[in-house]
C-alpha cells in the first residue's frame, strides 16, 4: 500500500471480550483504507489500568485475526509509529499537558473528589447536565506552585471557550453545531500522570499521523474537546465520521445485556467469519437483491465513503443465519467444510479436553454426544422440567443463577481456578453449601443434571457462551417462579 494515502485506525480498550460494534468500526475503517489505498492501524487504548489486561489485549487480537482483517501497524507487528500501546506510551505525554498550561490552554485543578461529587449531586438536584464548575480555573500562579510544592495532588484541565460554538464538518452527519457552553472542562492529565482517553487519543492520532478518524456515534459529542486539543498544540486536525451505533431490531443498543454480543460467541457458535463480515460490510454499501454474498475484496470494492447511512445498522440475527448458511452452502467445498468443522470443534480445545473429561464418565463410546455434545450445542434447549427436579425452589434457583451470573462478570481471568474460587465465594455470599449452588448450573450450562465436571466445562465453553446460557435459565427458571 503506498503511505500517501489515508491513515485510519481502530482503537479498542482491552477491558473486556471484544464486541461486534468494535469490529463493525474496524470493518468500515480496513474497507476504507483498501478503497482509498491507504493504511490501516491498531492501536490498544489501555489507559485505564483497573480494567485492562494482557489476557483481553489477546482476545481483542484474536478476534480481529479470527474476522480475517489484517493491519499496517500495530503492537504484534509493530511499525514506525509505535509503540502501539498506550501504556508503553506514558511518558509521551506529560510535556504535552505542560505546553498546554504554558501556552494557557489549561489549568491545575485541585478539587478533592468529594467535592467534585458534591459539585454534581447539586447540579443534579438543579436539573442540569453535571460539568466542572470552574472552581480552580483562575488560580494565581503562586498559590498553584504552593500547593504543587506542599505535596498537593492535582489534575490538569482544558480551558473552554466561554461564548459561541464549535462547528465542524462529519463525513456521516454534514455540518454538526455543539455550543461551547455544553462541553466539559476535561480532565487532560490524571492524578497519577496518565492521560485521559481524550488527551491520549488526540496525541497518538497525531503522531501516528492519521487523516481520517472514523468511529461509533457515541463519540460525536466529544467532538469539540478533540478539535480544541488540536487547536490548541497547532495541529492539522482529521477528517471526522461518526457511524451510526449498531443496533437490535427494537432500535434499542446494542449490548450484552440484551443480546450476545461478543466475536467469541459468535465464532463459538460456529459462524463463519467471512459470513459475519459480509453481514456486517452490508451496512456500509449500496446493492441490488441478488447480490448479497461477498468477500472481503468485494465489499472494498463497492464501498463509497461518500455514500453512507445514517439510518443505523440493525443487527438482524436472522439475516446473519441466512449469510451464514449460504456461505457454508455455497462457498465451501466439502473439503473446506468438513476443514473448517474440525477447526472450529477444536477451538478453545473444547473437543480434546471435553474427550479427557469424558473418558472415565462412560462405558460406551456412544454416550459421548450425550454427555458432552453440550460442549458443541448452539442451545442445550433447558425448560422448566428441566429444573424441576432440584432441590432448590424456583426462586432459590433464580437467586442463584442471578448471582452467579452477575459475580462471574467480575472475573479478569477465565479458568478453571477462578470459577472454582467464585462459585465458592457465592455459595457463602448466599448461605448455601457448594452441592446445592451447582446443580442449578449444570443444568443451565448442559441442559442435563448428569454431565461433564462443571468448572472445566464452563472455562472450555468460554466466557460469552456461559453469560448466555445463564441469561436462557434466568429466563426460564423466572417464569417458574410466578407458578409455585
Amino acid at each position: 500500500m503506498s503511505t500517501s494515502g489515508p491513515r485510519v485506525r481502530i482503537a479498542p480498550s482491552p477491558t473486556g471480550e471484544p464486541h461486534v460494534g468494535t469490529v463493525y468500526i474496524a470493518l468500515f475503517n480496513y474497507l476504507f483504507a483498501k478503497k482509498m489505498g491507504g493504511e490501516f492501524i491498531l492501536r490498544i487504548e489501555d489507559t485505564d489500568a483497573t480494567r485492562s489486561t494482557p489476557e483481553f489485549e489477546q482476545k481483542v487480537l484474536d478476534a480481529l485475526k479470527w474476522t480475517g482483517l489484517t493491519w499496517a501497524e500495530g503492537p504484534d507487528v509493530g511499525g514506525p509509529h509505535g509503540p502501539y500501546r498506550q501504556s508503553d506510551r506514558k511518558a509521551m505525554y506529560q510535556p504535552y499537558g505542560q505546553e498546554l498550561l504554558d501556552k494557557g490552554h489549561a489549568f491545575r485543578c485541585f478539587c478533592t473528589p468529594e467535592r467534585l461529587e458534591q459539585m454534581r449531586e447539586a447540579q443534579r438536584a438543579a436539573g442540569k447536565p453535571p460539568k466542572y464548575d470552574g472552581h480552580c480555573l483562575n488560580l494565581k500562579a503562586e498559590e498553584v506552585t504552593a500547593r504543587m510544592e506542599a505535596g498537593e495532588a492535582s489534575v490538569i484541565r482544558m480551558k473552554i471557550p466561554t461564548e459561541g460554538s464549535c462547528d465542524f464538518h462529519d463525513g456521516v452527519y454534514g455540518d454538526v453545531s455543539i455550543p461551547w457552553d455544553s462541553v466539559d472542562m476535561q480532565v487532560l492529565i490524571k492524578g497519577d500522570g496518565m492521560p485521559t482517553y481524550h488527551m491520549a487519543n488526540v496525541i497518538d492520532d497525531h503522531l501516528m499521523k492519521i487523516t481520517h478518524v472514523a468511529r461509533g456515534e457515541e463519540w460525536l459529542a466529544s467532538v469539540p474537546k478533540h478539535i480544541l486539543l488540536y487547536r490548541y498544540f497547532g495541529w492539522q486536525e482529521p477528517v471526522w465520521m461518526h457511524l451510526s451505533l449498531m443496533r437490535n431490531a427494537d432500535k434499542s443498543k446494542l449490548s450484552k445485556r440484551k443480546n450476545p454480543t461478543s466475536i467469541s460467541y459468535y465464532s463459538a457458535l460456529g459462524y463463519l467469519p467471512e459470513a459475519l463480515m459480509n453481514f456486517l460490510g452490508l451496512f456500509f454499501i449500496q446493492i441490488a437483491e441478488g447480490e448479497e454474498l461477498l468477500s472481503m475484496d468485494e465489499l472494498a470494492d463497492k464501498f463509497d465513503p461518500d455514500n453512507l447511512s445514517k439510518a443505523g445498522a440493525i443487527f438482524d440475527v436472522q439475516k446473519l443465519d441466512w449469510l451464514n448458511g449460504r456461505w457454508i452452502r455455497e462457498k465451501l467445498t466439502p473439503e473446506q467444510f468438513i476443514a473448517r468443522t474440525l477447526e472450529w470443534a477444536s477451538e478453545n480445545e473444547r473437543l480434546t479436553e471435553g474427550l479427557k473429561l469424558s473418558q472415565s464418565r462412560i462405558s460406551k463410546l456412544g454416550e459421548l454426544p450425550q454427555l458432552a455434545g453440550f460442549l458443541l450445542s448452539n442451545d442445550v434447549g433447558v425448560t422448566p422440567a428441566s429444573f424441576s427436579g432440584l432441590k432448590t425452589t424456583p426462586g432459590e434457583t433464580l437467586e442463584i443463577i442471578n448471582t452467579v451470573q452477575a459475580d462471574l462478570e467480575k472475573l479478569v481471568e477465565w479458568n478453571v481456578e477462578a470459577i472454582d474460587q467464585e462459585l465458592r465465594a457465592v455459595a457463602d455470599k448466599l448461605g448455601k453449601k457448594l452441592r446445592v449452588v451447582t446443580p442449578p448450573l449444570f443444568v443451565a450450562m448442559s441442559g442435563s443434571s448428569r454431565s461433564l465436571p462443571l468448572f472445566d466445562s464452563m472455562a472450555l465453553l468460554g466466557r460469552s457462551v456461559v453469560r448466555q446460557r445463564l441469561k436462557i435459565a434466568a429466563t426460564v427458571v423466572a417464569s417458574m417462579v410466578g407458578s409455585e
